[in-house]
């Protein structure tokens, strides 16, 4: 089947900047570049823009993946964390990328812990910045509170150490969401899906090399979060961002891909 093409502008229109997204059967996902593929897993109210830099930055290293996460389209058996990452193998089987570089931001990166554990033999390196888990504190038991544009503005702006990285346009998508009733249900239960899918000691399992990027300041997934994943993972190697929260991809992009680039190329073919 030939990859029907349409074109989604990113968030941050004025940076000038448009991705291109493939179809492939059900599958609706940006590819950019050659070589190995790395592929980008975002979170709960996650978009493609959230890897703007990154895919600018690595699709000249290595081929960049985002597939579109159907955080709205599962049928409810499937709507989980572990519905999620069927899904990712489904696309990655369908795409025959063979072995992969995984990820994830937040919710995208517990689907990038429970693929690695279902198939470990798919999977080259996996990478985590802010990942759930383990722990993570949400939006608060009143969340999604409907309506209330403010409360919503200072709940996205938690995300980041500087809120002026939430800009109107990525709350006004946040209260988008959250005002529409069948997306916050949907929401609501992946986000109970996470909390109540502890990954614990089974992280031992991943012999895989992981990169963990963390911001000092993330407030959702704390520092702790990053130190017990380190502690648990064998082979895995801790980084932290300082000044910076939820997504160091998006808030400190250059130091973010400065980390990913020197891990990648130890591990990944290419890759200079």
């Amino acid at each position: 089947m030939k990859d029907k093409k349409v074109y989604f502008s990113a968030i941050n229109k004025d940076r000038g900047m448009d991705y291109e997204i493939k179809t492939h059967g059900k599958f609706r996902f940006v590819e950019e570049g050659e070589g190995e593929p790395l592929i980008l897993l975002h979170g709960l109210f996650g978009a493609l823009s959230n890897f703007k830099d990154l895919l600018e930055y690595f699709r000249h290293h290595c081929k960049v993946v985002i597939p579109i996460l159907p955080l709205y389209e599962l049928n409810i058996l499937d709507t989980s964390v572990g519905g999620l990452a069927k899904y990712v193998h489904r696309f990655i089987e369908t795409r025959n990328y063979g072995q992969v570089h995984l990820l994830g931001n937040s919710l995208g990166g517990h689907v990038a812990l429970i693929y690695a554990l279902h198939h470990p033999e798919n999977l080259k390196t996996l990478i985590l910045t802010g990942s759930s888990g383990l722990f993570e504190n949400g939006m608060g038991e009143t969340y999604p509170k409907r309506g209330d544009y403010e409360y919503i503005r200072k709940k996205t702006e938690l995300t980041f150490y500087d809120p002026r990285v939430a800009t109107k346009e990525l709350v006004d998508e946040v209260f988008e969401i959250v005002n529409n009733r069948f997306k916050a249900l949907k929401i609501i239960t992946l986000a109970k899906s996470a909390i109540r899918n502890n990954l614990g000691d089974e992280l031992r399992q991943i012999q895989v090399p992981v990169l963990l990027i963390w911001g000092k300041n993330d407030t959702i997934t704390p520092p702790l979060v990053a130190e017990e994943f380190h502690r648990l993972l064998p082979n895995s190697e801790l980084h932290y961002i300082d000044k910076c929260g939820h997504a160091p991809m998006m808030e400190v992009p250059e130091a973010f891909n400065a980390i990913l680039h020197e891990f990648l190329k130890k591990h990944a073919d290419g890759i200079k």
